[in-house]
């Protein structure tokens, strides 16, 4: 009986025949930078060069049987293009601010890829890039050889910021709040609620809008005069230590002036509904005596509080 079912069993196996593989249509060249989508590179400012790496990749059945030559190209007319698609509105990279170390290359044979090339931006000097603005450079590979159209060309998204170790806070103990949109004076007791205290480095206590007699709603602002001319290149913000969102503020504007009277807009910025301090820098620094906070929505609220303000 045994010899029978193996002889059942063998005689059910079928040889399966697979069809012959076009190796040649799946080996392609692509950039693998491209593989995750938009690229997008932070640089710190120097004044030196900051960089970062391209290249060219075999993928595909193997390796290649000879020698693969690749070029690489920018084409700034592709930024509108991803523009239009993604609703952006990033600019070009300026021609004169970027350099590729390479335009040509070869992935040699029984290789996988090009050898890694830099694409170098300035951050300082002649034709630097602008802080704090973002840059779209699309890098293209092109070549003989058959290209992966989904990943022939990657998108760097470019800016760049100063080292905030560079900017300590300024000395807040000449500082003075000369107005306020409201404060409440008695209901948070005699050691909070008014607007002095985003200035007492106490992050336990804290400026609260009147909520006793009357609750007026945003925008809520503190005024502060800093008692001499000063370059603001940024402003840093401690919320009220309490649990919870609701009241800490939200979206925010920065307005600045040197007579207290004519004020230019400086910033506008969303604060997270955190504890711990928040810095955020200025589009453009700006040289100023009097700077004001101005609140134009809270979390889950329309009274707003704040431990502490400052500026760097």
């Amino acid at each position: 009986m045994l010899s029978g079912a193996i002889l059942m069993a063998s005689s059910c196996k079928e040889t399966v025949m697979l069809p012959e593989q076009d190796e040649a249509s799946y080996n392609q060249v692509y950039m693998p930078q491209s593989v995750n989508g938009t690229v997008s590179k932070t640089l710190e400012v120097k004044d030196v060069d900051q960089s970062f790496v391209y290249g060219a990749n075999f993928g595909g059945m193997g390796y290649p049987d000879n020698d693969i030559r690749v070029r690489f190209s920018v084409d700034n007319a592709l930024v509108n293009t991803y523009n239009t698609l993604n609703n952006t509105n990033y600019e070009p990279l300026p021609d004169g601010a970027y350099q590729l170390s390479t335009t040509e290359s070869v992935i040699p044979k029984g290789s996988l890829s090009t050898s890694p090339f830099k694409i170098s931006v300035k951050t300082t000097g002649s034709n630097a890039i602008k802080m704090f603005r973002n840059y779209l450079l699309p890098v293209s590979v092109s070549s003989d050889f058959k290209i992966n159209e989904k990943l022939k060309t990657t998108y760097f998204l470019i800016s760049s910021q100063p080292n905030q170790a560079d900017y300590p806070d300024y000395d807040r103990s000449a500082w003075k709040v000369v107005d306020f949109s409201s404060q409440e004076a008695n209901g948070e007791g005699a050691n909070n609620g008014r607007a002095i205290f985003v200035l007492d480095s106490n992050i336990q206590s804290f400026w609260h809008s009147q909520w006793q007699g009357a609750s007026p709603g945003p925008p809520h602002y503190i005024t502060i005069d800093m008692g001499k001319v000063l370059t603001l290149h940024g402003v840093n913000f401690t919320a009220r230590q309490v649990d919870g969102a609701g009241g800490k503020p939200q979206d925010v504007r920065i307005e600045t002036s040197m007579d207290n009277i004519n004020w230019k807009p400086a910033a506008q910025f969303t604060l997270n509904a955190v504890r711990n301090q928040q810095k955020k820098w200025l589009t453009d620094f700006v040289d100023a005596r009097y700077v004001k906070f101005v609140i134009l929505s809270s979390y889950s609220s329309s009274s707003v509080h704040l431990a502490e303000f400052g500026a760097y």
